[in-house]
């Protein structure tokens, strides 16, 4: 199976903080591979090191085979890397329509000169092929109801999916999701566990996801990596991960007698009472 990414002895230093310590993993083409991690775990330091926003102390990061870690956030897009963020980044006055079609801004070929002779070139040819290929990602996601509300006045768990949205506009072979269900009620969640899973396999899409519910992380995960204090401690199966001792105690808090079996727990003394 092809590699979509690999990350070598990644390491991410803010001045005397350490947030990753020489982070390694890779991850197969049309994979849906999930980071968990208590907070602070470097879990968004990571991606934020696929996605450009930071640059790696140490190590590097292979794309499809090729070099990224040097190139900017903005080279990373035409590359087919997309993104969405823990905190919502969208353009609130405008229509969800408008902060969709944002998204597909390096799909653009018409540049100023030739976009002011809208009807003279093909601008506007290109730009209804554009809109076309954003109304599809509203229909797709259920957004048809309020693709021309502003992005503000929307509920969270809306907000949330429009930023998906601009995220699938990027037409990415890669998009990294952080935290997308983050703040969802029970409904909500099960709509975007949907959504994720349809991107992986019926758009192709490889996704790498940072997510909290392990309900949701055991459910829809081809494999899951564990994030502790910037240090990789399991990678694996979800079903294997989850059982692993050292991973039960970072991320669940629990102690060594706490993960002896019962059956296994030498047999209580009986009083002499």
């Amino acid at each position: 199976m092809a590699t979509s990414l690999e990350v070598r002895g990644v390491s991410l230093r803010f001045g005397g903080v350490r947030a990753l310590t020489d982070v390694s993993f890779a991850i197969n083409e049309g994979e849906l591979f999930s980071i968990i991690g208590p907070n602070g775990a470097g879990k968004t330091s990571i991606v934020n090191c696929i996605s450009g926003r930071y640059k790696p102390t140490e190590g590097q990061l292979f794309y499809h085979g090729r070099d990224i870690s040097g190139l900017t956030p903005n080279a990373r897009p035409t590359l087919g890397i997309g993104r969405t963020f823990q905190n919502l980044a969208l353009f609130h006055h405008m229509s969800v329509l408008d902060n969709v079609m944002v998204g597909r801004h390096h799909l653009l070929n018409n540049n100023f000169l030739t976009g002011s002779l809208y009807w003279l070139t093909g601008a506007r040819k290109e730009e209804l092929e554009h809109r076309r290929k954003v109304e599809e990602i509203i229909d797709f996601l259920d957004l048809q109801s309020v693709r021309k509300a502003p992005a503000g006045t929307l509920p969270y768990g809306l907000r949330k999916r429009v930023e998906l949205a601009r995220a699938m506009a990027l037409e990415p072979r890669l998009i990294l999701l952080d935290e997308p269900m983050a703040g969802m009620n029970f409904e909500e969640k099960e709509d975007m566990a949907r959504y994720i899973v349809d991107l992986n396999e019926e758009f192709g899409m490889t996704v790498v996801m940072i997510e909290h519910d392990m309900g949701v992380v055991m459910d829809i995960s081809h494999r899951v990596m564990v994030l502790d204090f910037g240090r990789k401690i399991a990678e694996g199966d979800p079903a294997a991960v989850l059982a692993d001792p050292h991973v039960r105690r970072a991320y669940l808090g629990e102690e060594d007698e706490l993960l002896v079996d019962p059956d296994d727990a030498p047999p209580a003394q009986e009083s002499a009472a």
